[in-house]
């Protein structure tokens, strides 16, 4: 069941006993990784979001230091993907449906004393989602604190391995992704179908993009024939081994970080 993650640090492997007589409860780090169910071209399985969080954390909690309380929840594989539901395969949660269910799992970890939760969500279609739902259960629960982090916004060297059109525009089932699911699951990579394609019909000159300051909205169907955007004929296996250890060290530091963070008080 605990696939990536290492066993010690499976949640539900622990018993009720062992939470109730867990030490320091209130500041040991509760993850919920978070992922979709949603096509990534020819060459991807649908579940590449899912699996990047559980392989992401997984090789992070093998360099945490065992001193530092963190587990992991069962992954959350199904989010909102309504962008990719003109795609075969996708499977696809209301905002409101995936709202309503990370706020009942925070309310059932606080009633077993939890006070920290982190929610690691690797598919950009969903972070506002997560913010909303870190900041309703912080104002329900004063004493919960609750982390809205997206997989890839920690410390990392994607600048060093990928182009920067690539880091702008390949923003799905492109080189990025490609290459780290050759680290995380080869066998599922079907590498001889990967394609090239760009989202396409962009605005020139205009202030307007995808995703950043001033994005509009959009659906997979209007910008990719093959659902791709970037280039995946450019992966390879050594990037995403690079790739997936960089971002492992930013995930140590961020979970270190929650374990030692306190609430901001008013003096």
């Amino acid at each position: 069941m605990h696939g990536f993650i290492p066993p010690h640090r499976y949640f539900p492997y622990l018993t009720w006993t062992d939470i109730d007589s867990m030490l320091d409860k209130e500041n040991v780090v509760i993850i919920q990784p978070i992922g979709a169910i949603e096509q990534h071209g020819p060459h991807l399985p649908i579940a590449v979001d899912a699996a990047i969080s559980l392989g992401v954390l997984g090789k992070a909690f093998e360099k945490l230091n065992t001193n530092v309380p963190a587990f992991a929840l069962p992954c959350l594989y199904y989010g909102k993907s309504n962008e990719h539901w003109s795609f075969p395969g996708t499977i696809t949660l209301s905002g409101a449906t995936l709202l309503t269910l990370i706020q009942e799992i925070a309310e059932s970890l606080y009633r077993s004393g939890f006070r920290k939760l982190v929610l690691m969500n690797s598919h950009g279609g969903q972070p506002q989602v997560m913010e909303i739902a870190a900041r309703d259960i912080h104002q329900q629960y004063p004493d919960f604190l609750v982390f809205p982090f997206f997989t890839w916004r920690v410390p990392h060297n994607a600048a060093e391995l990928f182009s920067e059109y690539e880091l702008e525009y390949g923003i799905h089932a492109g080189d990025v992704e490609t290459s780290i699911m050759l680290s995380l699951l080869p066998e599922q990579v079907k590498i001889e179908r990967a394609v090239r394609e760009y989202p396409q019909g962009l605005p020139e000159n205009s202030l307007l993009t995808m995703e950043g300051k001033l994005p509009f909205a959009w659906l997979t169907k209007e910008l990719t024939k093959s659902g791709v955007m970037g280039d995946a004929t450019n992966a390879s296996k050594e990037k995403g081994d690079r790739l997936l250890e960089s971002v492992a060290n930013g995930w140590v530091q961020a979970i270190i970080d929650v374990y030692r963070f306190r609430q901001p008080k008013l003096s």
